[in-house]
């Protein structure tokens, strides 16, 4: 297990997931690529990963006043049914259509943001 590899992912993830950006894709990455996780572990390693790095992004963008409860309590009440129906679902369709359809939405993801900055210049 090289931990410069290890390290790398934790750091990138934590900042990512901290600016809300997505860290947990890097992390999926790594855990799948470079660690030869299983893609469903992957994912539950990945939601383990989240929480304490959400409660302090959270308590963060709250200090500074960059959220408010009035927004953040709807998310929260429809993420957590979200949450168990995503589980449910990639328990049925399995790890290998998990990790499809995680590679997709990836691949969707940087063309849209490749789209948007090209109409911005």
């Amino acid at each position: 297990m090289n931990y410069v590899y290890i390290w790398a992912a934790g750091i990138i993830s934590g900042a990512l997931g901290a600016m809300g950006l997505g860290g947990g894709g890097v992390l999926i990455l790594y855990l799948t690529l470079i660690a030869g996780v299983p893609q469903i572990e992957a994912q539950g390693i990945n939601l383990i990963f989240f929480i304490p790095a959400a409660a302090v992004a959270t308590i963060t963008y709250l200090i500074k006043k960059k959220i408010t409860l009035k927004k953040l309590l709807p998310v929260i009440l429809f993420g957590i049914p979200g949450a168990a129906v995503g589980t449910a679902l990639s328990k049925l369709i399995g790890g290998e259509w998990t990790g499809r359809i995680f590679g997709a939405g990836l691949v969707i993801m940087g063309i849209r943001e490749l789209i948007k900055s090209r109409k911005k210049h």
